[in-house]
């Protein structure tokens, strides 16, 4: 039989217990503020549910009841579009099983004996906030592709979970797929998105059998938080087999980090280091999976320590520019004809310290820009130093990062640079790469239009290294093609590579564009791609990158040798 008690109050509340004393207890602690009634198992629950579905602001559900269990009744409403939409708060003495709970879709869990009436009030008002202003318990609360919890609720329940269940020792696991932008590329976001379906279907299989919760966000990322498995090797291998199953023609392979429980650390901070460990692998398809240690925590410390020092790195002239030659092999012999400008940082105290280390660094924290402007600077004012002292124009080429083409000013900035040192369009070099283009391919195509119409060569940096080359040189017009160096790297080895070098060379000649090839170090090499029509070598075949003083040694040798 269902109670109710009439009290004038805005918000209607379900209560439902098969104890009566506790029935009471949360009607005494509810009435005050809100409209209460009462139902004393499963069925009652449903049945005042159903006549009371348009009023209903929450329903404070026991999960041990005859007739039909809190459990039954969660699975029930879950499957039912109308009722889902009503907040159900669980009650329950078993810690076990509000994890479970939570996830068939539970919004919050009240532990019995009961907590402070003060902290069921402040659950029960937040909850029912959050419901209606539609924030979290809504449509958004899950992924519509994965049906895996947005970013917010999984955050939500997560915290809850390591705050009320501290005992579970809950690790945290982020997932990524390689290259999904190249996946989606070539076989189209529909495919992209029956593989994320595909991911998602194994990760509620694999919650099925364990306790935890899982998230969906930005695309190809997941996110599983859940007590601590023996071999998550063995678990992404059950990952990756399922998405080889389901698309055995396509090459897609995942990545994972892990952070172990960590006391302390709440979930957003371990999620964080998870997918610091997710990133450091990266690319790496013989290890895949990485499990945050000692040694990336030492790695985040030193990251930290380099973007604090950033700005003094730049005011007190820290970072050096190198040049690395490029010599035309058309000639005999190979005629010095331009460099590149590459950062080195020599830091007080930690020497110097890799590009390899900060460059990445931060392009991920927008900060790249700040770099990329001092180097251009640099050149620049280096370009107009060896033309006033030998009379001659050495055009040095600079790097573009995706945060410069998406500087509105940059064109601008570029101008004032040229004016500036007194030198022509083409004395600077630009080189744009591919990861560029890939972010927003119109925004940059338009930027690198408007830079080569006021004078400015186009070099396309690391031309072969990702699926979009031929389609970004199809529509970008440039001047010069930089060869990832990959290529180069295996010539003697790999048939496949000098067949790949072969054919870029020629497209260079049918486009009537130059060809840099980059990482030449043997004579094997050189000879090859000389043979094959290359126009400019760069690498330690010929110079390893020099500072300003030592490159001028070769400018004064080569103005020696056109002498004699």
């Amino acid at each position: 039989m269902i109670q109710s008690k009439q009290i004038d109050r805005p918000q209607l509340v379900l209560v439902v217990d098969d104890y009566e004393i506790n029935r009471d207890i949360l009607g005494m602690i509810l009435e005050d503020d809100y409209e209460v009634i009462f139902a004393a198992d499963g069925q009652e629950a449903l049945d005042a549910m159903r006549e009371h579905a348009d009023e209903l602001s929450i329903v404070l559900l026991d999960l041990m009841m005859p007739v039909m269990s809190g459990f039954e009744v969660l699975e029930y409403v879950r499957e039912d579009e109308q009722l889902s939409k009503i907040p159900i708060i669980v009650l329950t003495a078993e810690k076990s099983a509000e994890l479970q709970a939570l996830q068939m879709g539970a919004a919050d869990f009240i532990t019995k004996p009961f907590d402070l009436h003060e902290v069921i009030l402040a659950r029960v008002g937040r909850i029912i906030e959050l419901s209606e202003g539609r924030q979290l318990i809504s449509a958004a609360e899950h992924d519509k592709i994965t049906l895996l919890y947005s970013r917010n609720f999984f955050f939500e329940y997560a915290n809850r979970l390591a705050q009320y269940h501290p005992e579970e020792h809950l690790d945290a696991i982020a997932i990524n797929i390689e290259q999904f932008h190249n996946v989606n590329a070539l076989h189209g976001y529909e495919f992209g998105d029956y593989i994320l379906q595909c991911i998602g279907v194994e990760i509620r299989s694999f919650l099925a059998t364990t306790r935890g919760i899982a998230g969906r966000f930005e695309a190809d990322r997941f996110q599983i938080y859940c007590v601590h498995q023996d071999d998550y090797q063995a678990l992404l291998n059950r990952f990756q087999n399922s998405v080889n199953e389901t698309s055995p023609n396509v090459n897609i392979h995942l990545r994972m980090g892990v952070c172990h429980w960590t006391e302390g650390a709440g979930p957003v901070l371990m999620f964080d280091r998870a997918w610091a460990a997710c990133n450091k692998a990266r690319g790496n398809y013989q290890k895949p999976l990485e499990v945050y240690d000692d040694a990336m925590r030492q790695g985040e410390l030193l990251n930290q320590r380099l973007l604090n020092d950033l700005r003094a790195a730049i005011d007190e002239r820290q970072f050096k520019v190198f040049y690395q030659p490029k010599y035309n092999v058309q000639y005999d012999p190979p005629m010095l004809s331009s460099a590149e400008a590459l950062i080195r940082w020599v830091h007080p105290e930690l020497g110097m310290i890799s590009p390899g280390d900060f460059i990445p660094l931060f392009e991920g924290n927008g900060l790249i820009s700040m770099v990329d402007s001092y180097v251009w600077q640099e050149a620049a004012k280096q370009v107009a130093a060896w033309k006033e002292a030998y009379g001659i124009t050495l055009p040095v080429s600079v790097n573009l990062s995706r945060a410069d083409v998406f500087d509105p000013q940059l064109e601008e900035k570029l101008k004032q640079l040229i004016e500036s040192n007194g030198l022509d369009y083409d004395d600077i070099k630009l080189e744009v790469t591919e990861s560029a283009y890939t972010d927003d391919a119109a925004l940059v195509l338009d930027v690198v239009k408007r830079l080569r119409d006021d004078g400015f060569q186009i070099e396309m940096d690391d031309f072969g290294s990702g699926y979009s080359s031929l389609n970004m040189l199809s529509d970008m017009p440039v001047d010069v093609l930089k060869m990832d160096m990959k290529f180069v790297r295996n010539i003697e080895n790999s048939e496949t590579d000098r067949r790949l070098i072969t054919l870029v060379l020629d497209l260079a000649k049918y486009l009537k564009v130059l060809v840099v090839a980059e990482g030449v170090e043997t004579e094997e090499q050189l000879a090859f791609l000389q043979e094959g029509g290359c126009d400019l070598i760069q690498g330690y075949y010929f110079s390893r990158p020099l500072p300003a003083d030592e490159f001028e040694e070769l400018i004064r040798r080569e103005i020696e040798a056109e002498r004699n």
